[in-house]
């Protein structure tokens, strides 16, 4: 699909994201992000809404949620000339952590971050690829804030409004910029 300058940035970019009904199980719509990342013009589009949106912030850092949050973040963080902090999944992570739990569908979850990631005052974006049932975003929050930090934005390309998780993260104090929203699961 060619660039159409008559569309936003959001429309192109959702244009771009594809849906992969019953994955990875039946009555979900996956959203895939992957075309966005395979074509240049459309990665481009993609980090500039995130670089555009906080270029004149200046966050200390941007934190990025494993896995996927970790391609747009990595990257944003090195427009903007700053720090990337990786929040992974537990037992990646080499050095001293903390760790914070929270709840799936069925069972639970842990993400860590090292505890020398961040300091007191640091002013950091947290950025992920979607927000279901913020579960995942709200324990990066939740590390985050125990070291200190100032948690200016959660950002995601995707919200899914019905799983009602980007309304958790706001309940939780998280201001939210996403770039498209889609109905359903």
């Amino acid at each position: 699909m060619a660039a159409d300058p008559t569309i936003s940035p959001a429309e192109y970019i959702r244009a771009h994201i594809r849906t992969v009904p019953d994955w990875p199980a039946a009555g979900i719509q996956f959203r895939d992000i992957t075309p966005l990342l395979s074509n240049p013009r459309v990665f481009r589009v993609l980090i500039d809404q995130f670089v555009h949106r906080y270029f004149n912030v200046r966050p200390s850092a941007i934190a990025g949620l494993d896995a996927r949050g970790f391609i747009i973040g990595s990257v944003v963080a090195y427009e903007l000339n700053i720090g990337f902090v990786p929040i992974r999944k537990k037992g990646k992570l080499p050095f001293s952590t903390l760790e914070e739990t929270y709840e799936l569908e069925y069972g639970s979850a842990t993400v860590e971050m090292h505890t020398d990631a961040v300091r007191p005052g640091d002013r950091v974006v947290l950025i992920d690829d979607l927000i279901a049932t913020g579960g995942t975003m709200l324990a990066g929050l939740r590390l985050l804030r125990r070291l200190g930090a100032e948690v200016l934005e959660g950002a995601a390309i995707v919200d899914l409004p019905e799983l009602k998780g980007s309304a958790r993260l706001r309940e939780a104090g998280l201001d939210l910029f996403t770039l498209v929203d889609f109905a359903g699961h």
